[in-house]
């Protein structure tokens, strides 16, 4: 299976992600920001996909992707964040990330949404979207 760079700063997320995309039958490795992300993307082998939080310390997931898309251009980046500005935030990376994950998430939805970035789907179930999903808007 595939090779993947998880990074966010909430230990507890971080370790429900990697159980879930472990149980699929990939190998993760799982760090605590983007400048650990950064070091861990050095390394010989190759990952197949980033999956980082927007908010973390030291280097964010915007600046990560930024830095990694510059650098390795073929790296599929896959974003999470449960803050609606933050999604506002990548909208500009548009043609660089493959999707934002809002949080939280099922086990499903993370897991669908990491094999339809592996899989480059032209045909993925939603396309990027910055648009906030939570609250409908009342009108009235």
């Amino acid at each position: 299976m595939a090779r993947i760079l998880v990074a966010d700063d909430e230990a507890s997320l971080r370790e429900f992600v990697e159980r879930a995309l472990t149980h699929h039958g990939h190998q993760v490795v799982s760090v605590r920001d983007g400048a650990e992300a950064l070091h861990a993307l050095q390394e010989e082998e190759p990952f197949d996909l980033l999956l980082t939080d927007i908010v973390m310390p030291i280097m964010d997931g915007i600046a990560l992707s930024l830095k990694v898309a510059k650098e390795q251009p073929d790296l599929k980046i896959l974003l999470m964040t449960g803050y609606a500005a933050e999604r506002q935030r990548a909208y500009n990376l548009e043609d660089l990330i493959y999707d934002v994950v809002p949080k939280p998430f099922t086990l499903d939805e993370i897991c669908k949404k990491v094999e339809e970035a592996l899989q480059g789907s032209e045909q993925a179930s939603s396309p990027v979207s910055t648009k906030d999903l939570g609250l409908p808007d009342h009108k009235g």
